[in-house]
């Protein structure tokens, strides 16, 4: 028998890769399949270079990275798929073996080094904040649009508007219900989120408390590891993932609530990222079963606070590892329904996502500058008053192409300015 491609560290298992009867119900739902309709850039032509690499047909260098380098890991297949294939873990168990042992070119290892050199840490967020400012306010951007290589171009194009105050504001350790604590919460503030997007959290927290939660955030917490174990920097995720364990196992909390759709995906499978390690493995799993994305536990909590009236069309999208890793679809659209006279309706093409899957637009700018465009076309053709998505690296991308004026807002944010009866704005 041939010796397999992949080392022994927690190759792809066969069982998995058996699972797949290449029926092809996933091809109308894979971004880069509909982009280029190439076999290989589909799941079930990836599945395949798995088995070939499996077998050791195949190496994995040249072809093999380059095909699972371009897919977004979006798991809009595992939806799709009528045989419960589960690509989402025969992904993050390959692209393990990619970065252990394909070495990549100087300048691409050097670009993801640098990105995971900066995002999952708030401290050197918040110095590039400061940069991020002077670079807006002296008008670099359009210099750089016309000098810098794509991908750098990518990175600059993402860049929010940046507000110092929010990149460097704190939020309260314990906020308080007035009346009677339904649930006892803990809440992850994150890294871009809370530097980039301060007021998702505060609003987070604050509809948290109207609806009777009693809401814990540590000001000790770092980044969950989510942007690492997607990039198959699995070092890294395990790092990550144990302090967060750390952080958060000692509060005394019914629930750990998350308002990032990769994030949360992420923390729920603690329990798989640590499962062979027999001291952390039970303590990700009780860990990972508290963990509830925010419009999961306020759907299950139920409206207690009164709503005022938003006359607005609100544009739903579905973030990829909020609909299709976590399968939370309903609960944010009931959340938002709770909301009087709002009007949200969906996309067309819901299931495809936008381009942005962690640092994937970084890194592929033009398949997620195709994915970008088509997103933002789909989002006019409803012709909507705002648009409202769960995750920010969604808001980031989304609001590069579609340059339409349109609102763009976190769930929490439209239910917040519900509750408070206050008129909408952006998610700044």
């Amino acid at each position: 028998m041939t010796e397999s491609s992949f080392d022994a560290l927690h190759p792809p298992s066969r069982e998995l890769l058996d699972d797949c009867v290449h029926c092809g119900f996933c091809l109308p739902t894979c971004p880069t399949y509909q982009l280029w309709g190439e076999e290989m850039d589909s799941p079930r032509g990836r599945i395949y270079l798995m088995d070939l690499a499996e077998r050791g047909e195949i190496g994995l260098s040249g072809a093999f990275t380059q095909h699972i380098d371009a897919c977004l890991g979006c798991m809009a297949c595992v939806t799709a798929c009528p045989s419960g294939v589960q690509y989402n873990r025969l992904l993050e168990t390959t692209r393990p073996q990619i970065e252990r042992n394909v070495p990549r070119t100087r300048s691409d290892r050097l670009f993801r080094d640098g990105i995971f050199a900066l995002f999952p840490y708030r401290r050197r967020l918040r110095a590039a904040a400061i940069f991020g400012l002077a670079y807006q306010k002296l008008g670099l951007a359009r210099i750089a649009e016309r000098v810098l290589p794509p991908r750098l171009r990518a990175t600059q194009a993402l860049m929010p508007p940046v507000q110092l105050r929010d990149a460097f504001a704190t939020l309260p350790r314990r906020v308080r219900p007035e009346g009677e604590v339904r649930r006892r919460v803990a809440m992850l503030s994150g890294c871009v989120q809370d530097v980039f997007f301060h007021q998702v959290n505060v609003a987070t927290q604050r509809v948290l408390a109207a609806e009777g939660c009693e809401v814990l955030t540590p000001r000790s917490q770092g980044c969950c590891g989510a942007l690492g174990l997607h990039a198959g920097r699995e070092e890294h995720a395990i790092k990550h993932a144990r302090r967060t364990i750390e952080t958060f196992e000692k509060l005394p909390v019914d629930n750990i609530v998350v308002n990032v759709a990769g994030c949360g995906s992420s923390m729920k499978e603690y329990a798989d990222l640590l499962g062979d390690d027999p001291v952390w493995a039970e303590r990700a799993r009780a860990f990972s079963a508290k963990v509830r994305d925010v419009n999961e536990l306020l759907a299950e909590l139920g409206p207690q606070a009164e709503r005022h009236p938003i006359r607005a069309k609100a544009a739903y999208h579905d973030a990829c590892h909020l609909g299709h890793a976590q399968g939370i679809r309903a609960e944010p659209r009931a959340v938002l329904r709770t909301i009087p006279e709002l009007d949200v309706v969906d996309l067309p093409e819901a299931e495809l996502c936008c381009g942005s899957a962690g640092i994937y637009n970084m890194v592929q700018p033009e398949a997620a500058a195709e994915l970008g465009r088509r997103k933002a076309g789909n989002i006019r053709a409803v012709n909507p008053d705002l648009l409202v998505t769960a995750n920010p690296g969604c808001l980031l991308q989304i609001g590069r192409y579609l340059d339409s004026g349109i609102p763009m807002l976190h769930p929490v944010q439209l239910l917040d300015a519900s509750i408070q009866g206050l008129p909408v704005s952006g998610p700044g």
